[in-house]
Parts: C-alpha cells; structure tokens; sequence
C-alpha cells in the first residue's frame, strides 16, 4: 500500500511536475490558431512557458541568448598572450636558479685554495654564462637551447625537467583533454604506449576510410587500451568525434592567435614532442580525423579581446568550452522539435549555462515524449498528430478555458429545473410525494428510518421515510455549427475566439450531452463540412468571400438527417460576399451584390420551413452586417448577438445551456 507523508508548507517543498496536460494547455490556443500541431510545438519550444511551481522554463529562444552571452564574456575576458608571458616567467626564474649555482661553485672552488680548480671553475663558469647570455629571444628557441644545455645546478635542472614534463602534459591533454591521466605521463613506457595507441587509431581510420570493417579492430583496441579513455565510448564512431573535438579545439586555438603567437606555439610544441615518432603519429591522426569529422570546425577561430592572460592549460579548457558552447548553439538553433534536443548532454549544458539553463533544456526535450506517452499525440510519417484523445484534451482546455471567466452561477452542469419521468438518474433525492414515480432510494430511506427511531432491528418504515430518486426528462437538440474562415477573421483577430468556441462547444456537447448532434461547416468563398477529428488543425481559408448561403445549405442538409429541436449557429465578422451560382460555381463582390442578398436570404426562408432556427454571432457589427442579420432575425425568429472575441465563448455556451434548460421546462 502507497504510504503518504505530510508536513507544513515552509516555501521549499517543491509542488507538482508539469505533465501532459499542462503542456497542451501551453499549446491549444497557438494550435488552434494555427492548425498545426507539429508548428505549435515548435513554437512552445522557442518561447519556454512556466511550470506548475510558477517556475520559468527558458525557450529556446532565451537559451541561446545565454549562449551568445556565454561567448562574449570569454572572449571579452581573455588574451591569448598567457601562456608565454607563464612560461617565459618560470624559464626566467629558472635560468637566475642556473646562475646562482655557478656563482656558488665558482665561490667554493676559490675558497678551496686549489689555483688551478679555481682557473677551471672560472673557465667553465664564463662558458656557461655566456649561454645563458646568448639564449634566443623567443620561447622555442630557449627550450631548445636548454634542453641541450649542461646544468650547473641541480635545482635548476630539475625544475627545468618539471616544466618541461608539464608543458608536455599540458600540450597532450590540449589534444587530448577527453582522455585519462595517463596522458600526462611522459615516462619513456608511457610514450611508447601512447605511440602504439595513436598507431592503431589511425589503422582503424584508413581502414573504416577504405570501406574496410572495423568492428573486431574496435573491440580489440579497447581491449588493449580502453582504460585512456574514462568516457567508456561504446562506438569506434563516438570515440573518434570525441578526439576530432579535441584537436579541432587546438586547432581553434592556433587559428585565433597571431601569426607570431601561432609559430612560437607551434615551434614550441615541435621542442616539446622531441619524440618524432610521436609527433608524426599525433599529425597523422589529426590529418585523418579531420577527413573524417570535417564538420568540426577546423577553420573556425575566436576573437579573444581581453586582458586576462589564458594559461598553456587554460588556454586548451576555454577552447573546449568554446567549441561546447559553438555545438550547444548549432543543436539549439536546428532543433525542430523537443526529440532533437535528446542528444544534448544536459550536464555540461549545467556547466556552461548553470542549473537553471540545464534543468529548462531537460524539461524541453522532454516535451513530445510525455505528450506521446499520455496518448495524446503520435508519430505518423515523420510528423506529429492529434490521437482521439488529444483531440478531446484541446475540447476540454477550450471549454475550461471559456467557463473559468464565467460568473459563479452560470457554472457547473446546469441541469435541468423540471424533473419527472425519464431515463436519466440525477442522482439526487428528495422525499416521496403522492404522485411520484416510485422510484424507492432503499439507502436513503433506511436511513431516514435509523435516524427517526434509532438503531436496532428490525428496522420499520413509514411513509414519511420515503425517498425517491429524481429523473431528468429529456431533450434532443441537434446543432450545426457555422464557422466563418474568410481571411476577415484572422485579420480582425476573431478567429483564434470563434475556433476556440467551436472546439468549447463540440467537448461541451460529447462530455455532457451525448445524445444531442453536432455537425460543423466552415465556410469562407466555399462552405464545406468539418469532421471533428479535423478541427484542430482548420485554418483560414486564403481566398476572398463569406459565402453564407452555401453554409446555411450544408447546414440544412445536414439536419434534414436528424431529429428534435434543430439549430444553426452562424459565427461570423462580415455580411455575406460570395454565394453558389446554377453551375455550381462560387460568385465574390464587395460590397455584396444584391443576387448574394437574395439567395442568402431565401436559404433562411427554407432553414425556417424546415423549423431549423438560425442563431448568429456577430463578431463586427457593422451597420451593413446589423442591417442584414435583422432581416434574418426577422425571417427566422431566431436571435442575434452582438459581441466580441473576449465574450463570444461567453454568449454562444451560456446561450446553448439556456436553450437546453428551456426546451427542457417545455418538454
């Protein structure tokens, strides 16, 4: 059994999960609107929405602003220049370390009083001197000079050695940053291990690049060195996009310094990798890796302006930081749909952007597959649409969305006030009146009885105990729906509200009164009739003309296959301007011609003989359109509303629950 725990509210415990329900709210009206489920996600994945904590969630839109900010305060920070100004300091340090032990051996070998150690020291002293005197300006140039330099002090040597093994360390892992430590061990085992592993790499690129099979190579390759690479790559492909990065980021670096810093650095890591054949192995695989991965961003340099001097190591991190940020965008900026946000690698987006940034990205790519999963959606084709349930979920939303701005009274099921014999239970009582069908409620009667004589048995009914069950005598209605999808619609910002309400209305109709019909007909230069399960995605029509009288003639039709009360609700911005000539064809004039008046009107006459009434909604009431929908008023007995995008789900709901409480009080 499910075991619950409580405690008092103190502003930390963290309140639902935004699930399926909560993302199409997020969607209908845009869907709605624009008829295009797979756009509206979209759109829902470039502007971010709120959770239900009240939480930001950061579109896409938003995300890679932070990016493009990310970037600029890297580049607005830091100088190439850090790893020279770093290394000439500690060679400069090392060299007076140097001439401090001369001095000292030459001041021992006078104070031993041996004239002629004294005359040797002196010698070997002023060569040495002059060494380090004649050292090259440039970095490589004093490397290689000191590599081959005989040292006086031991001191000096060995913190010449140690920047040496670091600055080697440091130059493999910028290649190399996404594999072990082991790459920074510079032992001559170690190098030889790296050379057999760079060999075999380059093996399995030139075999994969001649259609050769490398799956067996890969196994065995990780077999022998699987342990420098802690990502544990499960593909020959996935471990060489790792090194491709790598390598494309040192080649980044190299592209964004000067001239002058690329060929010190370069001259520098030619001193560094005294081993040639290593060198040549690490050049061979970039050269393949390159070919391989060409989309990596070989050529792409950075504009660093700052004054903030980037160590050797440092400099290798912000390029990879970089390079993150620069796919971070490109995945952003093609994401389509929230699937495609699947391969981002939400941890390090948290390192880049922060948390707040990493949690919205796994919450966006997230989107489709809870819609999928709560059944609302499917994938069909390649392309995302509506299940049946979908379909009755965006209903629902419409009809919440339109009821939660009535007032308090008008909501709720609005059952019917006259109650008697019928086949619908209410599941209410009331106490039995002479008259009543007896339809006994055996609980509520028994209790009544308990309750007057107290417990115990046998329990002895009067008649005052009585109570009976309440029916609601029933109603047919059968109700057309007009839509107006002239381009007047969209362009007066009327159709999202008339769309909304015909959704509203349709979920209103299956959820609440199953037995009553719905038919739809959309209607601009043409009418055709809507099936359910299509208007969703109903759009505008692009063409010019309301064309009522072929709307009212679908709508009779329609009817005429159905029983009780009959109706046609007409939504619509605009008097009619188009109708269906003899051969069939549509007719369009603005302003309306009097042919369109006239066989509009006469659809009216025969919707009246056939005891169909005509309800319009008028969205801009206009003196043309007012004057036209009092002649179908007039005509027809039905009745008109003047009203606006923000009340027409108002009037067209209230107004259909009314009519259904009144034809039930006259039935």
């Amino acid at each position: 059994m499910a075991q619950f725990r409580y405690s008092k509210w103190d502003g930390t415990q963290v309140g639902f999960e935004f699930d399926a329900d909560d993302i199409f709210a997020e969607l209908t009206d845009d869907l709605l609107f624009h008829g295009d489920l797979n756009q509206a996600l979209q759109r829902l994945l470039q502007r971010g929405f709120r959770d239900r904590n009240g939480e930001r969630i950061a579109g896409m839109r938003e995300m890679l602003e932070r990016v493009r900010q990310r970037r600029r305060e890297m580049l607005d920070r830091h100088d190439l220049g850090g790893p020279y100004e770093d290394i000439a300091e500690r060679l400069r340090e090392i060299v007076s370390q140097e001439r401090t032990g001369i001095d000292s051996l030459v001041d021992e070998a006078r104070e031993s009083g041996d004239e002629r150690r004294a005359e040797i020291t002196d010698e070997l002293a002023a060569e040495r001197r002059m060494r380090l005197d004649l050292l090259p300006p440039d970095l490589a140039g004093q490397v290689q000079s000191l590599q081959e330099y005989e040292w006086t002090s031991s001191e000096a040597r060995e913190a010449f050695d140690q920047l040496m093994d670091e600055l080697r360390s440091q130059l493999m892992q910028s290649y190399f940053n996404k594999m072990s430590s082991s790459m920074s061990d510079m032992s001559p085992e170690s190098v030889q291990r790296m050379k057999d592993m760079f060999n075999e790499l380059n093996r399995m690129l030139e075999t994969r690049a001649a259609g050769g099979d490398t799956d067996r190579m890969f196994e065995e390759f990780m077999d022998r060195f699987g342990d420098m690479f802690p990502g544990n790559p499960q593909s020959l492909d996935e471990l060489l996009e790792q090194l491709a990065q790598q390598m494309a980021a040192m080649q980044q670096l190299l592209n964004s310094m000067s001239p002058e810093q690329r060929a010190q650095l370069q001259e520098l890591a030619d001193s560094l990798l005294d081993d040639m054949d290593l060198r040549w192995q690490v050049e061979r695989l970039g050269g393949n890796l390159r070919q391989a991965f060409p989309q990596s961003g070989w050529d792409r340099q950075y504009g660093f302006s700052g004054s903030d001097p980037l160590g050797f190591g440092e400099a290798a991190s912000v390029m990879n930081q970089l390079g993150d940020l620069d796919r971070l965008e490109q995945m952003m900026s093609t994401a389509s749909n929230p699937g495609a946000l699947a391969e981002v690698d939400i941890e390090r987006a948290g390192e880049l952007l922060g948390d707040d940034a990493a949690r919205s990205l796994e919450q966006l790519a997230k989107l489709a597959r809870q819609l999928t999963e709560a059944g609302l959606m499917d994938q069909r084709e390649g392309r995302l649409e509506l299940t049946p349930k979908g379909l009755r979920k965006i209903g629902q939303n419409a009809l919440s969305d339109l009821f939660s701005r009535l007032i308090k009274d008008r909501m709720g099921r609005h059952t019917a006030d006259r109650a008697g014999i019928g086949h619908e239970r209410t599941y209410e009582t009331k106490a039995y009146e002479w008259g009543d069908p007896f339809n006994l409620s055996i609980e509520r009667t028994v209790r009544n009885a308990l309750g007057r004589s107290g417990p115990g048995t046998p329990v002895r009914l009067t008649a005052e105990d009585f109570e009976v069950e309440r029916t609601e005598s029933l109603t047919s209605t059968s109700t057309v729906l007009a839509l107006d999808l002239s381009l007047s619609m969209p362009m007066r910002d009327n159709f999202l509200a008339a769309k909304k309400v015909a959704m509203a209305l349709h979920a209103l109709i299956t959820s609440q009164f199953p037995r009553d019909y719905l038919g739809l007909v959309g209607f601009g230069e043409l009418a055709r009739e809507l099936r359910a399960e299509q208007l969703p995605e109903v759009s505008w029509d692009y063409t010019y003309g309301t064309n009522m009288q072929h709307a009212l003639l679908l709508a009779r039709r329609m009817l005429a296959r159905q029983s009780g009360t009959k109706q046609v609700i007409l939504i619509t911005d605009g008097e009619p301007t188009a109708h269906i000539q003899p051969d069939g064809s549509p007719f369009f004039s603005y302003p309306p011609a009097p042919e369109t008046i006239r066989v509009t009107l006469n659809e009216v006459v025969r919707a009246t003989r056939e005891g169909i009434r005509i309800n319009t909604f008028m969205l801009d009431a206009t003196g043309y359109l007012r004057t036209f929908v009092e002649k179908i008023t007039q005509l027809n007995r039905g009745r008109a509303f003047f009203t606006t995008p923000d009340t027409l789900g108002d009037y067209v709901l209230v107004d259909f629950l009314d009519q259904k409480r009144a034809h039930r009080r006259s039935a």
